[in-house]
């Protein structure tokens, strides 16, 4: 049995710090009562592509699975369990568990020989998969199932709480933009383009960058955010189709300003100020004009004074900007704009790693472009 009170290991997970890092201190809680439990992983489910990813994990033995995805249909007995709600005991991995995909394999080269599988949900949606596994073949019968079902059930409220007001702030964007009438400059898919890009560059610079899964999904999740500033600039300025003038462009400049302004409020309004994921959205929508030389606005910052979520976002937007079609121009082949992005790399504007790493996934960036099609043109990429 569990010595603590469900309010307690709630509150355990609750704290401050990353939710990887408070599933790390629920952890350590847990292995007071069940010391042979070495890993507790949770993956999430992305509904409009189908995917399964990994999201936190705490690994006191092995070597942690990170930077993974599969579509769920791919997934064999999870994909039933994800339908059915019920849970899985595998008492002894090896001979369980064939061979034949990364994870499989992955899970073959650990020192884990049991492991306990429970899906978890969000108002009667899908959620994701919360795993734990250990070195000891046959460790989870009833009883330890029946301790872990307790911390499952808590994690599950936790996560589903966290990720409802991340939710909550996305749809109060959009609902901000449509208020305001602003589609004609920012349409859904170029959003979700944008999003797309952001993660494939996110995995591919996570080794270099030790960006963690949990923060490649608040990048996915928070880049939608980035130009939210332009529901504040008037419709001459914002929908002009002409070259600015010297005046209106200052004043379409003042959309960061702007932006950071509404987050702040937003990110209040939800109490979101203690979480590590608020500073991600904060940095996206405040430094994604920024350039490495010190030539973006508003501040001027330089190098690694820009964070790596705004080096990545930039990157994507000005690649979803060159081979996006517009007013004035047609879409550029995904194969010029890396030219235009490798040419602004050397320029020292945007950072280099971020540029290799999306040319490195061009066939995946154009079945993006190719799958998230705009219905109608977007905004112009020069203001």
């Amino acid at each position: 049995m569990t010595s603590l009170a469900p309010s307690q290991i709630l509150q355990l997970f609750q704290g401050g710090g990353s939710v990887n890092q408070r599933l790390a201190n629920l952890h350590d809680r847990v292995l007071q009562t069940m010391p042979a439990i070495s890993r507790i992983a949770c993956a999430l489910y992305e509904p409009s592509s189908q995917l399964l990813k990994t999201f936190i994990n705490s690994t006191k033995e092995g070597q942690a699975i990170s930077g993974y995805e599969a579509k769920i249909d791919s997934c064999g007995e999870l994909s039933l369990l994800a339908k059915n709600g019920s849970c899985r005991v595998i008492d002894d991995i090896p001979q369980q568990i064939k061979s034949g995909n990364q994870h499989s394999d992955w899970l073959l080269s650990q020192p884990y020989r049991s492991s306990f599988t429970v899906p978890m949900y969000d108002n009667g949606g899908f959620l994701g998969f919360i795993f734990f596994d250990s070195a000891e073949p046959g460790y989870f019968d009833a009883r330890v199932q029946r301790d872990l079902l307790l911390y499952c059930n808590l994690i599950n409220m936790a996560l589903s709480a966290e990720l409802s007001a991340v939710r909550a702030v996305l749809v109060s964007a959009q609902v901000a933009r449509e208020f305001v009438d602003l589609r004609d400059f920012e349409t859904g898919a170029h959003l979700e383009r944008m999003a797309q890009y952001a993660r494939l560059i996110a995995k591919s610079v996570a080794a270099y960058f030790q960006l963690s899964d949990e923060t490649i999904e608040h990048i996915y999740l928070f880049a939608p955010l980035h130009d939210i500033g332009k529901i504040g600039i008037p419709d001459q300025i914002l929908l002009k189709q002409g070259p600015l003038t010297p005046d209106e462009r200052a004043l379409m400049q003042t959309h960061v300003e702007k932006g950071e302004q509404l987050m702040q409020k937003v990110i209040g309004d939800f109490g979101l100020q203690h979480l590590p994921d608020s500073e991600i959205m904060h940095n996206i929508v405040a430094c994604h004009h920024e350039f490495l030389d010190g030539s973006g606005y508003p501040r001027g910052l330089r190098g690694d004074e820009i964070p790596i979520e705004a080096r990545i976002v930039t990157v994507a937007d000005i690649f979803d900007a060159l081979t996006s079609q517009r007013p004035y121009k047609k879409p550029w082949t995904a194969e010029a704009a890396m030219i235009e992005l490798h040419r602004m790399a050397e320029t020292g504007l945007v950072d280099r790693r971020c540029v290799e790493a999306l040319a490195g996934e061009l066939e995946k960036a154009q079945w993006i472009a190719r799958h998230f099609v705009d219905a109608h043109i977007a905004e112009s990429p020069t203001h």
